[in-house]
């Protein structure tokens, strides 16, 4: 006699007993899970981690190193037009229009996590007139309306985690419209207000492979260019512009790092965990960077405010500028017209001769032109509070 055992016969579960979903993640110490989440870092994915279970959701806030990555820019003086819509000709017309509103596409998971805090008041600095802002779900203070999507501050998204140690920000571009081919890049150190700023600029750069072509189709230029390269600027230098250009450079330099500066005022009174902040953009033109001492000051001694723009006040300043009409780089890199500035307020108490911060400024090649640089004769200038 045969015997039939039915799926729902409970003997068949006895002897075949279905097989259970076991989640590995569950086996995992929160340690774990949290040395995970500091390696994504990205604010956007930890705003999808978590909405994935309640104990994600418990975890994200005690992650400590965190980046968030800017889509696109709202400039204050027009909430309703995308400055990263606009053509980069457009963009360039307006070099000191620094002052931004930064804002994240739609993501639905940074809406959830902002239903963390949804009940808590918002702090005193999230009300600044200038802000950076990151889409996400609606209903909190701190926000703009934006082609139908709700943006909120990063000071409201942030505020969601607890123990920040580093924060890293980087905006879709830099603020300065350059025309192509010409190098800018700055580096600046705040407290209180500036504390240092290191500019390497160049009118023009020739890439390794093409720099034998180009140096051979302007050998005649080139000729005078080595004649005049004794290690002082030339006369030249003062009548075709180049002076006037590098004066551009620095004051639009410092305007933008004064106005990133400004913006991070309430993420900063926010999170007294912070051992290090960084802004900077995609484009790698311009970084500001805070130490723990350095953002301890600020909450101390607040900023002083341009009462011109919505940015911190440049005190008065002493810089030293090194000049180059070529400068090869060991990689086969020509910078035409290499310049070199760096900036310290004239009350600073460090040494002015000491040039090895300035040195260590850049990276890779243009950390290389910085020392080069740095070994030809220097001139100094002052330049007054703005």
């Amino acid at each position: 006699m045969a015997i039939i055992l039915r799926s729902s016969d409970p003997l068949l579960s006895r002897i075949h007993p279905q097989p259970q979903h076991i989640d590995h993640f569950d086996h995992l110490p929160d340690s774990i899970l949290l040395l995970i989440f500091n390696n994504i870092g990205d604010v956007k994915a930890l705003g999808r981690c978590s909405v994935v279970s309640k104990r994600f959701h418990s975890l994200i806030p005690q992650v400590e190193n965190v980046v968030v990555r800017v889509d696109c820019v709202i400039s204050d003086d027009d909430s309703s037009s995308l400055i990263s819509d606009k053509p980069r000709s457009v963009a360039a017309a307006t070099p000191f229009s620094a002052i931004f509103r930064l804002v994240f596409k739609p993501l639905q998971a940074l809406g959830q996590f902002l239903k963390r805090s949804g009940s808590a008041s918002s702090p005193s600095g999230s009300s600044s007139p200038s802000s950076l802002l990151i889409s996400g779900g609606g209903g909190d203070d701190g926000e703009i309306e934006q082609g139908g999507v709700t943006h909120h501050s990063p000071t409201q998204v942030l505020k969601n985690f607890d123990e920040i140690r580093f924060l890293r920000i980087e905006l879709p571009s830099g603020e300065l419209g350059i025309d192509d081919g010409v190098l800018l890049k700055w580096r600046a150190e705040f407290g209180s207000t500036l504390e240092n700023c290191v500019i390497l600029g160049a009118s023009s750069v020739i890439p390794a492979t093409n720099s034998d072509t180009s140096v051979d189709l302007s050998s005649s230029n080139n000729a005078v260019a080595v004649a005049e390269d004794n290690g002082s600027i030339p006369e030249s230098f003062y009548t075709n512009g180049g002076l006037k250009l590098r004066v551009v450079w620095t004051i639009s330099s410092l305007i933008a790092a004064s106005a990133r500066h400004y913006l991070l005022q309430p993420i900063i009174a926010e999170h007294k965990t912070l051992d290090s902040l960084v802004l900077t953009d995609v484009d790698g033109q311009g970084v500001l960077c805070m130490n723990r001492d350095q953002l301890e000051e600020l909450r101390v001694k607040p900023l002083s405010a341009s009462s011109a723009s919505k940015r911190t006040l440049v005190p008065a300043l002493n810089m030293r500028l090194w000049y180059a009409p070529t400068l090869e780089l060991p990689d086969g890199t020509v910078l035409k017209g290499a310049t070199l500035v760096a900036i310290r307020p004239s009350e600073s108490k460090k040494e002015v001769c000491d040039v090895s911060w300035v040195s260590a400024a850049f990276d890779e090649s243009y950390g290389v032109a910085a020392k080069m640089l740095v070994k030809r004769r220097t001139y100094c200038l002052e330049m007054n509070s703005f």
